[in-house]
Parts: C-alpha cells; structure tokens; sequence
C-alpha cells in the first residue's frame, strides 16, 4: 500500500515492486551458477584426472554446460524484466511529466525545461543500469560470505573487514566526486540552455556580430563544465583504482591465507578450499566494486530525481474535472489583477469588461500598458492573482484545455509555428480536414499563396516557420487561432506585420466569423481595426481607462484630447503672459 507521504515519483516507483522482485529472483539463481566453471574444474581433478573415465568427463562438461545455458537465460530475462519496469515507467510517467515540464513553462516556474524529460531518461535508463543489477546480487555476496565462514572463520573475518574496507572507501568516494559532480552537473545545463537560445536568436547575433562575443560565453561555461567534470574524474578514477586493488588484493591474500591454514591443520575440506576461497573473497567484493566504479552514474541519478521531484510538487496533477457544454462566447472580466508568473508586481489591476457573442473588442493603450498580460490571462494561460476570467460562467484558467482548446484561437506577438508542413500548422497538428484548412486559409487570404508552392499545403515551414516571411508566418498563425470556427479568440497585435492586403484580410476574416457568433478580443496599436470592432477597452498603466460600444469610447478620448490641447494651450498663454509682465 502506497504511504501518503511518498512522493508522487516514488509512489510510481514502488509500483515496479513486481518487476525488482522476479528480477531479483533470477539474479540470485544466475548468481550461484557462477560458481559452476569453479566446480567443473574441482571435479575435473578430482574425479576425471584420478578416474581418466571419458564418460564421466562428457556427464560433467554437459551438466556445466547446461549451467552455463540456464545462467545466460536468467541474465537475459532479467535484463528483460528490467527494460520492462523502465517502460512501465515511462507510461506511468512520461505524460504527467511532459506536462509538468510545459505547464511549469508557461508559468515560467524552475523544472519548466527539456532538462526534464532529459532527468527522467537518466531515472528510466538507471533500473536496469549496472548499479542496480549489482544491488540486486549483493544478497549472494552474503552467502558466498557464509560460505567462507565455513571453510575457515578466519577466512570469514578477513573478508568482512575487506567489505567494510571497500565500504569506506565508498564513502570518501561520495564525499569527494559529489560536489563537483553537482556543478558539473548544473553547468552542462546552463550550457545547454545558453545554446539554446543562442540559436534562436541565430539572426540577431548573425546580423549585429556578435557571433564572436556570444560564443566565447559559451566557451566560458563549457570550460567550467568541463572543468568540473575532469575533477569528478580524476576522484572517480582514484577511488576505482583502489576498490580495483582491494579486490585483487583480497582474491590473493585469501589463496595465501587459506593456504598457512591448511599447512596449519586449520582449513575445512581440504586443499581444494585454497581456490573456492580465492574465489568467493573476490565475489564478496564484486557488487560493492561495481558500485564505485558506476558511481558517477548513481550521482546523475540521484540529482535527476531531486529535480523531478521538484517539479512534480510544485505542478501538482490538476484533478480531473466534470465535462463542460461547449462554451457559446460570453466573455466576463470580474476586477482581474494578474502579475507575470513568479512575480508580486501586479501588471493588470483590477481590469473588468463583458461581452456577448459575436462581439469584437479591440484594446488600445501605449506600450506595456498590460495588453500582451491581459491576453495571456484571458486565454487562460496565467492565472489571476484575483478576480476571474469566465467564458459562458466557468473559470477559463481551470477549464481543460484539451476541452477547452478547440472552442479557442490565439495568436500570440510572437507567432510561432512549427517543424511540420502548413496544413499541420494550420489543423493545430490534429488530424488535417482539407476543407476546415483551406477555410481558414482562404479568410485570412493565404489560399492562393499556398497553391502557388510546389508541394501546396504539404510544404514545410521549417524549423519555427523559417522558410516564410514575417507577414507569412503571422497570416499563418491567424489561420491556425480561426481554424475550426472557434467561438472566443484573442489576437495579440495579429497585423503588426502585415501589408494593407493583410490588414484588409483580416479585417473580413474577423468580420466573416464575427456573423457566425464568434467572440473577438483583438490587442493592437493600429486602427484598421477599429472598423469591424463594436467595443474598445482602452489600458494604461494596467488599468482600465475607458470602456464601451467603440464610437463613445473614440468620441470620449476625443473630447479628452481636444480638453488637454485646450489646457496645455491655457498653460502655455499664462506662460507667456507671466513672462511679459515680468520683462
């Protein structure tokens, strides 16, 4: 039974428990038949070479023989198992960590990286790595410890102290290569992250120059790395040389041991015991040798799962919710103030509008007056610090946007489209419907365009839309955000590269779906869309200025810019008067 108090990682782990338990079964069989070639040999000289009997030797090659087969088999069906529990895993968890990973992106929490699903392929590899298979034949160690107790209790003794020997040695091993495996650990991400970004903005440091400058930080942070790394190495590879030498020395001090004891009268069973106890001592070690030698890996693992950790407690799994009718376009606004995520500092205060369906609301107002934040929040994509955002009464940012997401368009500032063809891009990467593509390829006026490619629709738009043009790429996210005729959209400056044919386009795809019932919420800083709007919202400073049907809102800003010119000239006469009567 899982314990409330478990992670959600660990509970996933311990539901393998199956798994380890026939695993660990056929290690401890595979284990014991390593000893076979140790008892072929013995009786080899004791029965074949005293006997020369030819039948006894071919019953003996063939019963290690089969040893040999079965121990083969078990190895190969543990290793089975054990890829079996890492899939196990992966479908218990591959998911829900994918969308943690993108959900902690969005609210630009720590976790909300591809290092996440990079963490849980270094956790998945790990169950049927070598450190766990040398857990799992630690339990033999114990017998063959027992078995050296039987032939001689010095023997016995000698080996334990070699365990708790190697055991420190573990420990110092831990001690030393943990820190700089850490940083290593943190610096290859941060290298890699640089990267990254570096990559997406390959234009802008291509056209301004700043290749050289750019590439020599990545250098600086590849050298620490690197740096790091080759100090956990050289530890490592110290440590290792050490367990490798105990091993060896033990197999060796055992044989010359058991041999003064058996001129002594002392060994158990007779000279044959010298070699079994050479062996066993060195099978004794075997695990916890493997284990330094893998620690490296066992450090990466143990770093993976804190961070997995993490990120699983701070995204929590959202509880599955009631399905909802789908939603008909009434959108309400209830004194929402919202912030970026991760940050106290409110953005929007207190912003409150409504809207029936089929309505357009265009939103005005000077750059960072809150416009891009407000379309993130009512899309759903941060949350409110209070207040709702409410499509046909439900909280949108708790709505399931599986559910949700069909019933919704979005074209962010940034468009951004991906590796794919442009019927993909446009069918949100559903399933293509030729006619609702060409739809909504034809409102926003790209249809003719997309004919005129060699491949048509099937033509790629590379790597984030890199074969089209700015006003391409915008035409085709506004494709992709009407696709479907979804009832609530939000443009985020959906003209900010378009041409007058674009601006025109839009404006007829806005005002064709606006007929069909079609709620509009459109950011922008242009007025061609003014023309097909029925309300505007004016923001500044996060607040909401003016808000009603559009020809009140742009006559009331009107009358205040004519009232403010009027005052400024009023200020400026005194002014002036003030100055001559002071000459």
């Amino acid at each position: 039974m899982k314990s409330p108090q478990s992670s959600e990682l660990a509970q996933a782990v311990a539901l393998l428990r199956p798994y380890f338990k026939r695993a660990f079964w056929y290690s401890l069989v595979a284990s014991l038949l390593v000893l076979a070639p140790t008892g072929f040999m013995l009786e080899v000289y004791d029965r074949v070479v005293t006997s020369r009997s030819h039948f006894t030797l071919f019953m003996l090659l063939l019963l290690v023989l089969g040893a040999y087969a079965v121990m083969e088999l078990l190895e190969w069906a543990r290793s089975h198992i054990l890829h079996a529990a890492g899939l196990e895993l992966d479908r218990q968890l591959g998911d829900r960590i994918f969308s943690a990973m993108f959900t902690a992106n969005l609210r630009r929490q720590q976790g909300g990286t591809p290092q996440a699903m990079n963490d849980f392929r270094t956790l998945r590899d790990f169950l049927y790595s070598p450190v766990v298979l040398a857990l799992m034949e630690a339990p033999v160690a114990l017998v063959f410890l027992v078995l050296l107790f039987a032939i001689s209790p010095v023997l016995g003794w000698v080996a334990v102290v070699g365990a708790i020997v190697q055991t420190f040695v573990g420990l110092l091993n831990e001690r030393s290569t943990q820190p700089p495996l850490v940083a290593a650990n943190r610096s290859a991400i941060g290298a890699q992250v640089y990267a990254d970004g570096t990559l997406r903005n390959a234009q802008v440091i291509e056209s301004m120059g700043m290749q050289r400058d750019i590439h020599r930080r990545w250098m600086d942070k590849q050298r620490e790395f690197l740096r790091l790394q080759a100090l956990a190495s050289d530890r490592a590879g110290g440590y290792q040389a050490v367990t490798k030498f105990l091993q060896t020395t033990m197999s060796s001090g055992l044989l010359g041991l058991a041999a003064w004891l058996l001129l002594h009268n002392q060994l158990n069973g007779g000279g044959s015991m010298m070699i079994i106890a050479s062996l066993l001592g060195a099978r004794v070690l075997q695990p916890l040798v493997m284990i330094v030698a893998q620690w490296r890996g066992a450090v990466a693992v143990r770093d993976a799962w804190s961070r997995l950790d993490q990120l699983l407690a701070a995204v929590p799994a959202g509880a599955k919710s009631m399905p909802l009718p789908a939603p008909k376009g009434f959108v309400q606004a209830e004194n929402v103030v919202a912030a970026a995520p991760g940050s106290g500092s409110a953005i929007l205060r207190g912003v409150a509008f409504g809207l029936q369906p089929g309505e357009v609301l265009a939103v005005v107002g000077p750059s960072a007056s809150g416009k891009t934040t407000l379309a993130r929040v009512l899309t759903g994509l941060w949350p409110a610090a209070s207040g709702k955002v409410r499509l046909d009464g439900a909280d949108v940012f708790a709505w399931d946007k599986a559910e949700l997401g069909p019933n919704v368009g979005y074209l962010p500032q940034d468009v951004e489209l991906f590796d794919g063809t442009l019927a993909e891009n446009i069918a949100r990467f559903g399933e293509v419907e030729t006619a609702k593509v060409h739809a909504a390829a034809q409102a926003v006026g790209l249809h003719e365009f997309i004919l005129a490619l060699p491949q048509g629709y099937d033509s790629p738009v590379g790597r984030e839309g890199a074969m089209l043009s700015g006003g391409q790429r915008q035409r085709v996210g506004l494709a992709r955000a009407i696709y479907g005729d979804p009832v609530f959209v939000v443009l985020d400056e959906p003209n900010s590269s378009l041409d007058d044919a674009g601006d025109a386009a839009l404006a007829a795809a806005v005002q064709q779906l606006k007929a069909r019932g079609t709620t509009f919420i459109v950011m922008t800083h242009r007025t061609s869309i003014l023309a097909v709007a029925d309300k505007m919202l004016v923001l500044r400073d996060g607040q909401v200025q003016a808000f009603g049907p559009r020809d009140e809102v742009l006559a009331a800003l009107a009358k205040a810019m004519a009232q403010a010119q009027q005052t400024a000239q009023q200020r400026q006469a005194a002014a002036g008067s003030q100055a001559v009567a002071t000459t």
